[in-house]
């Protein structure tokens, strides 16, 4: 009897390793491959990342020089206009001065009529004025980094 129930139980185990064998090797071959994908996923994003790389520079260096001023002639300045556009976009006074190229001190002394800004600075005022709201955060975005 109990060589049978060796016999038996050496059987069961035998079965169960080579089902377990079967089962395991399936998981094998997919986590190979898996592993392959993540391995050719990185190698994209890296080459992504260097090809990307300059024009993120680039687009930088663009961000940072002032966009060709307009010319101020027969612009008039208005201290409420001023105030009114800050607030429509939501910057504080040193964002909207980040963005004309001045301190956000002028700019609200500008805001306040303690100040008045020189044709120069009208000119960088009027390109910031044609600003949205989605594309002044985005320039502040770029000034920031």
């Amino acid at each position: 009897m109990q060589n049978l129930v060796q016999a038996l139980r050496g059987e069961i185990t035998r079965l169960a390793r080579k089902e377990i064998k079967g089962q395991i090797s399936a998981l094998k071959a997919a986590s190979a491959k898996y592993r392959r994908d993540i391995a050719e996923l990185k190698r994209v994003t890296s080459d992504l990342e260097k090809r990307l790389a300059p024009i993120e520079q680039q687009e930088r260096k663009r961000a940072k020089k002032p966009p060709p001023p307009k010319l101020a002639e027969g612009t008039r300045f208005f201290p409420k206009g001023l105030k009114s556009h800050r607030a429509k976009l939501g910057l504080s006074a040193a964002d909207y001065g980040l963005l004309a190229g001045v301190s956000g001190k002028m700019i609200y002394k500008y805001e306040h009529g303690e100040s008045k800004p020189r044709r120069a600075q009208v000119a960088k005022l009027v390109a910031v004025r044609d600003l949205g709201k989605r594309e002044a955060r985005r320039r502040l975005a770029l000034l920031e980094d």
